[in-house]
């Protein structure tokens, strides 16, 4: 890390968290600037270190504190004591068969999310991410790359544009600063940008480009298949030669929705709006009599591709939301009964 901060504003410090803090508190803030599995790298004014991961409750996924937060220090011990609320937040169900909540990062401005014009290219990834941003209210940017491999690399442009009216979309070389210069209004003092987007993209290259170093280690793609190898193992933020700061995340190929209904909703418009028109309040739109979203399929407005993904994150979204209901009814009940536990054995101590 780089410890010469002048000021917080630097970090991305605003009024929204300056309004959160106790005119006579002596916490100091400091910025979670990369998160490892047994600790938390932090930067402040004047203070550039590590700590222990911190949890502000124990019964609560959000409460973990991931990289982006900001957080409270006790300058003497050198320990988080409070973890400050969040202006955005990413998070997923955690990859594999575990019914938690993940937490991706927090207090975002812009995600940028890439992909490449050539086989990776893929309208369900990038509807995924779309929703991710909508849901936490951060302004996607969809960055194409690999242009040079494709020979109508406007095409895919258009097909990117489509999926969410007013989406900026830029094609950039990677490799040249000249190139990604589209991207510096988004990369000033004060402002964080997040990555995502599967391996192989060219994200390493582009986080390399825009920090003007080579922090990120890059490996070429497999040439049988155009897919990538894993080259980021962990979260952190960089710092970015026009003044903001990069987060870099590891590519998420089990990327699961969670708490993101809004999101869909955003993400698919046209689709939610339809739904109002149905006959019926209850509509599965899947043969009920009167339904717009199947009407709109058939008349050829609504592509049912579209339908079909639509159909597809709705599920797995209120399917995950139904299992993490089912862990925290599970965990609340587990902390009762042991609060009932112990306070039998103190009965009968005093007993």
């Amino acid at each position: 890390m780089n410890s010469a901060i002048l000021d917080l504003a630097e970090l991305g410090w605003s009024g929204y968290f300056a309004a959160q803090l106790d005119p006579d508190t002596p916490l100091i803030p400091a910025r979670v600037m990369a998160v490892h599995r047994d600790r938390l790298e932090v930067l402040g004014v004047g203070l550039d270190t590590t700590i222990a991961p911190f949890i502000a409750d124990e019964d609560d996924d959000q409460s973990h504190a991931t990289i982006g937060d900001w957080l409270l220090l006790d300058p003497a011990l050198g320990r988080a004591r409070r973890l400050l609320a969040r202006r955005s937040l990413f998070k997923r169900r955690a990859a594999g068969t575990a019914r938690k909540l993940q937490l991706i990062a927090a207090n975002v401005d812009t995600l940028f999310i890439v992909s490449s014009c050539n086989q990776d290219f893929n309208q369900a990834r990038l509807e995924r991410y779309l929703v991710l941003a909508e849901d936490a209210e951060v302004m996607p940017v969809v960055v194409l790359t690999k242009a040079d491999l494709s020979e109508t690399p406007e095409d895919y442009v258009h097909e990117a544009a489509r999926l969410l009216p007013g989406l900026l979309v830029e094609i950039v070389d990677a490799r040249d600063p000249k190139s990604t210069a589209c991207l510096l209004p988004w990369c000033k003092k004060g402002q964080t940008v997040a990555f995502v987007g599967s391996s192989g993209v060219g994200k390493s290259t582009l986080v390399n480009t825009l920090t003007g170093g080579d922090s990120i280690v890059t490996q070429a793609i497999r040439g049988d298949d155009d897919k990538g190898r894993h080259t980021t193992t962990g979260r952190a933020l960089h710092r970015l030669a026009a003044g903001g700061w990069l987060m870099d995340t590891p590519g998420m190929r089990e990327l699961q929705l969670t708490d993101a209904a809004s999101g869909i909703d955003g993400v698919f418009a046209d689709i939610a709006a339809l739904a109002q028109a149905c006959r019926f309040s209850d509509c599965r739109h899947d043969g009920e009599p009167g339904c717009a979203i199947i009407a709109a399929t058939a008349d050829g407005p609504l592509d049912p591709d579209r339908l079909k993904r639509w159909r597809k994150l709705a599920a797995e979204e209120a399917h995950n939301n139904e299992s993490l209901a089912e862990r925290r009814a599970r965990s609340k009940a587990f902390g009762k009964m042991a609060k009932s536990v112990m306070k039998a054995k103190q009965e009968r101590r005093e007993f």
